[in-house]
């Protein structure tokens, strides 16, 4: 990959690129512990054969048709209680730019915790994980997978941006300003703007405040979700009261 150009103060200043490599957050977690990356280092690659998503499952992505990158952050001022803000930051933030591509559209939303979704077909990924010191955050790797010019997948339940509006993108540009976008919300969060942080998310939340069917121990029920708590568990209205879950604990039905 060519390289990067996104106008920010740091995110993206430092660069690794790779034709291809496991994992891009294995990687960027090795510059770390060499003392090699920067804060808002970027490793991004275009063949990933071994890419981490959520559940433990792994990443799928043709070679060299997608955006397949890891971002390192040192939020030394995010305590361990508040880090599922850096989440919540993170899907705001390619929901930034995936509507300056796409335009404002409400099948566009961020299924919890963090998958980026367009109707009910998955767009794009994120897999954050952190290192923690005390009761602080001391380096956030942020990996982010996002379907932009394959059209062919193994399930049917995945999308791209190319099957989306029938063009081809040039993959540089959308990093550039990809990163951009992050930065954007990675000082909102820096800033204190908690709240705002927050109310964004649960605006652009996949079924929000919508009757859906999910999965719990085995069985399905019928619930509303209502919010996302600050330890990052999914409010659910259903048989009259709210209940939380956490991420291993309640699958979608779709």
């Amino acid at each position: 990959m060519e390289a990067l150009s996104p106008q920010t103060l740091f995110t993206g200043r430092q660069v690794v690129s790779l034709p291809e490599c496991a994992s891009t957050n294995s990687e960027a977690q090795d510059l770390i512990h060499r003392n090699r990356a920067t804060d808002g280092c970027v490793v991004i690659t275009d063949k990933q054969t071994a890419g981490r998503g959520q559940r433990g499952n792994r990443w799928e992505a043709a070679p060299g048709e997608n955006l397949t990158m890891s971002v390192v952050w040192r939020p030394a001022f995010l305590p361990v209680p508040d880090q599922f803000l850096l989440s919540q930051a993170v899907a705001l933030a390619v929901h930034d730019w995936l509507v300056a591509l796409l335009g404002p559209d409400p099948a566009l939303r961020v299924k919890w915790p963090n998958d980026i979704f367009f109707g009910n077909r998955k767009l794009g990924g994120i897999l954050i994980e952190n290192t923690l010191s005390g009761t602080m955050i001391q380096h956030s790797v942020v990996g982010i997978g996002i379907n932009i010019n394959q059209q062919d997948f193994g399930v049917t339940t995945a999308t791209s941006l190319a099957s989306l509006t029938g063009r081809a993108y040039a993959l540089e540009p959308l990093a550039s300003r990809l990163l951009e976008c992050l930065e954007r919300r990675y000082l909102q969060l820096r800033a204190g703007r908690l709240a705002a942080i927050r109310h964004d998310y649960r605006q652009v939340l996949y079924r929000y405040r919508e009757a859906h069917i999910y999965e719990v121990d085995g069985r399905q029920i019928s619930g509303e979700i209502t919010d996302v708590d600050e330890a990052g568990r999914l409010a659910l209205l259903t048989g009259g009261q709210i209940r939380y879950f956490d991420l291993k604990e309640i699958r979608y039905v779709i």
